[in-house]
């Protein structure tokens, strides 16, 4: 008996703490002037699905791209993007129990434009893709979250098909792999998957590989890059050609076993593809379209880990550059740049679609989001 009230306890104690856990969300922007707000922080009603500010942050030009510290204390920002000779990246403490957002370092990007950042599981490095002229930066983060000058910068010169948009490479996201013992960087202006691997004891933890790169299609601009959860399958979504790319995953090498398009059939052309993400239950996949579009296409994923098309969500914005989904899976919100405007919708989590709930926010130019629970 006692031992069947310890338990039973233990269940109850456990259910309490995860209903007292809060939700926060982190939204980055194009504030083009340090005087106006860049970072906003939310907290949101995971019952009725409403966003209420908690805090902002000024002093900061264009925070256009944020991620978290594995542990969530710290927040770290693209700074600077879109700003002719500049760009950095910047780190920020989180104090959920203040409910405050602080300051603590930037950093030279190593390039113009910082556009995407990416963070060890380990909480002690970070990598930073440059879009303009093509380059990728690594960092060691001190345990208070300060950065560290970048220890390693590769460049990038080759470009593709496209005299407009690809006249040289433009590396669009830095995503580790599942281990975290590689690392790939779509190359919109390259039409390639650079990949390398990733030696967490060395100096300059970026190692050529033997295959260093997977050919993208001609055209088609490779722009974000996702895993599967269970490690076997990688997506990314080719911003010029509007589409997603299915690849088989082993051991730092991509196998390509699909193509399917994120638009669909009336749209012929200007296609403006963005980001991409899966449901924690690897049963979804979603990816945002701008331009003629603003819409989230949704796609169920077969066991063999092709996509299957089930539909799509317009976001009630203009401009969906980055999106994010919760970690119980219950919501995924979109950020639309243009409109500047964030809006929350609730997964059926059986059927892989979207409603709308809560009242879309209000934020010039939002331009990313994450979403942290403590």
């Amino acid at each position: 008996m006692k031992k069947r009230i310890s338990s039973m306890l233990v269940v109850i104690l456990s259910a309490i703490n995860l209903y007292a856990q809060d939700t926060y969300v982190f939204f980055g922007s194009f504030n083009r002037d340090k005087e106006i707000e860049g970072i906003y922080v939310y907290q949101l009603d995971t019952i009725k699905g409403k966003l209420s500010k908690v805090t902002s942050v000024k002093g900061i030009l264009n925070p256009s791209f944020l991620t978290l510290s594995p542990n969530k204390k710290y927040l770290f920002a693209c700074t600077e993007s879109k700003t002719k000779g500049a760009g950095s990246i910047s780190s920020f403490e989180f104090n959920p129990r203040k409910k405050t957002l602080t300051f603590i370092n930037s950093q030279k990007s190593g390039g113009e434009n910082p556009v995407y950042l990416a963070a060890h599981k380990n909480g002690k490095w970070l990598i930073n893709g440059n879009y303009t002229e093509g380059s990728t930066s690594v960092y060691l983060v001190s345990e208070n979250g300060f950065i560290q000058p970048y220890v390693q910068n590769l460049q990038f010169s080759e470009g593709s098909i496209d005299p407009n948009r690809q006249e040289r490479s433009h590396i669009h996201s830095t995503v580790f792999s599942p281990n975290f013992d590689y690392v790939f960087l779509p190359d919109l202006g390259a039409d390639k998957i650079r990949s390398y691997s990733f030696n967490n004891d060395q100096r300059e933890p970026l190692i050529e590989t033997e295959k260093p790169f997977t050919q993208a299609v001609l055209g088609s601009g490779p722009r974000h890059f996702t895993f599967h959860p269970n490690g076997n399958y990688a997506y990314c979504i080719e911003e010029m050609a509007g589409a997603v790319s299915v690849f088989k995953y082993e051991s730092g090498k991509l196998e390509s076993i699909q193509r399917i398009n994120t638009h669909s059939d009336k749209i012929k052309n200007s296609f403006e593809s963005s980001d991409v993400h899966i449901s924690p239950d690897g049963c979804y996949l979603y990816a945002s379209n701008r331009g003629q579009e603003n819409n989230i296409a949704i796609f169920s994923i077969q066991n063999d880990g092709t996509l299957k098309n089930v539909g799509y969500q317009p976001t009630g914005g203009k401009h969906p550059r980055v999106f994010a989904i919760d970690s119980t899976g219950n919501f995924l919100i979109t950020t639309n740049s243009v409109s500047g405007t964030a809006t929350v919708f609730k997964r059926n989590l059986e059927t892989g679609l979207l409603k709308r709930v809560g009242r879309k926010v209000k934020m010039k130019g939002v331009s990313s989001v994450q979403i942290g629970t403590y």
